[in-house]
């Protein structure tokens, strides 16, 4: 993938493009994710995309002259205090300092992104209509009701706007507003933009609507004070109630036609890349399944949140077996384990897609890196 015609672009360039697909925000507090290693400024033209930082990718990464490896996992999750050369974490490091590549994790940020990780899952197997699982809420927001003089709406709108209120998704300076009239009788110790004191005055106002994150109510109010005309502004402020948001971790959706549950764990196996162990499941194999939910990696967190939300089987990976035991006995739909890294790897093709699209050269490390290598057969 990728345009070599095109002038090249820095590690910075790269890292902004990722963080704008998987913004670091979505990651959880105890997440590694981020630059490794490597010099902002270097280029980084050639990019690599894995699922884990291994020996066996470093190699890759060094033979293809690679300059950037851009990992879900993060080689360096627990902290340590120091990456010595004869440490196994450490001799990567140094063998991807010497070879000018640097490493980039993109973990629960990618995660949670839309489209992200679970994204890629639920369209390796067909799913239609997902949604997140476990959506994050949306910010929270207020509503600002200003009531304002018609002459007057821009400046007091332009104010609230530089303040931070008026933006909705990719749109900004946005603001409802209805004409009325307003009624007021300024009293002693007054001093009125319009009428007398002891005076009723009608004005045509606006009523003016603007949203707000809740962080800048302090700096809104002022900015809203600060150009109102009047010397006691009218107006109202709503917290508005707690929203989804359209992301967060794993997807629910449905499969195009209902299958039997055996038809469908040979579907993800077939759907899937192949580890060296099976794919396996817990359930009636005969029960039609249709709505499925799913979740990259290791999701035996979400199993009551997969029942809650009515699904008929639940892909994931690193079941256990008490878990699985005890969530079946409770009502948990049909559990279906299809490895960590084989929930995980088809990511690694949309990064590696949205890499390319911005102009990187770049490749996917597909042999397994799931540890469990052998099996018996």
């Amino acid at each position: 993938m990728g345009d070599d015609t095109t002038m090249s672009r820095t590690l910075a360039d790269v890292i902004a493009e990722i963080e704008r697909a998987y913004p670091p925000a979505l990651a959880e507090s105890w997440d590694a994710v981020g630059l490794v290693c490597g010099d902002p400024a270097e280029t980084a033209d050639r990019v690599l995309v894995c699922v884990d930082v291994t020996d066996a990718v470093v190699d890759e990464a060094i033979a293809t002259g690679a300059e950037l490896i851009v990992a879900h996992h993060p080689l360096l999750l627990r902290g340590v205090n120091g990456v010595p050369a004869d440490s196994p974490k450490g001799r990567l490091i140094h063998r991807l300092i010497r070879a000018k590549c640097a490493l980039y994790a993109a973990h629960t940020n990618a995660d949670k992104a839309r489209p992200g990780v679970s994204d890629a899952l639920a369209d390796a197997l067909g799913l239609i209509g997902t949604r997140p699982l476990a959506a994050e809420p949306a910010a929270t927001l207020d509503k600002w009701v200003v009531m304002v003089p018609e002459a007057n709406v821009d400046q007091v709108s332009e104010a609230m706007f530089a303040a931070g209120a008026g933006s909705i998704g990719d749109y900004r300076d946005c603001r409802w507003g209805v004409v009325g009239t307003g009624q007021f009788m300024p009293q002693a110790g007054a001093s009125p933009a319009i009428g007398g004191i002891g005076e009723l005055a009608r004005v045509d106002e606006e009523r003016v609507e603007i949203v707000a994150p809740r962080r800048v109510r302090t700096a809104v109010l002022d900015a809203l004070r600060g150009a109102h005309p009047y010397e006691e502004p009218a107006f109202d402020v709503f917290e508005q109630a707690r929203v989804d948001s359209d992301v967060g971790l794993g997807r629910v959706g449905t499969l195009p036609a209902p299958m039997r549950l055996d038809e469908f764990v040979a579907h993800v196996s077939a759907s899937l890349p192949t580890a060296a162990w099976p794919v396996r499941a817990a359930g009636d194999p005969g029960e039609l399944v249709e709505i499925i939910a799913v979740c990259g990696g290791a999701g035996d967190s979400l199993i009551d949140t997969a029942t809650a939300a009515g699904a008929d089987a639940y892909v994931t990976g690193d079941l256990r077996h008490h878990v699985v035991d005890e969530a079946r006995r409770a009502g948990a739909p049909a559990l279906v384990d299809a490895g960590h890294w084989s929930t995980e790897f088809p990511w690694c093709g949309q990064a590696a897609g949205l890499l390319g699209e911005f102009g990187c050269e770049t490749s996917v490390f597909a042999p397994t890196t799931d540890p469990f290598g052998i099996v018996a057969r």
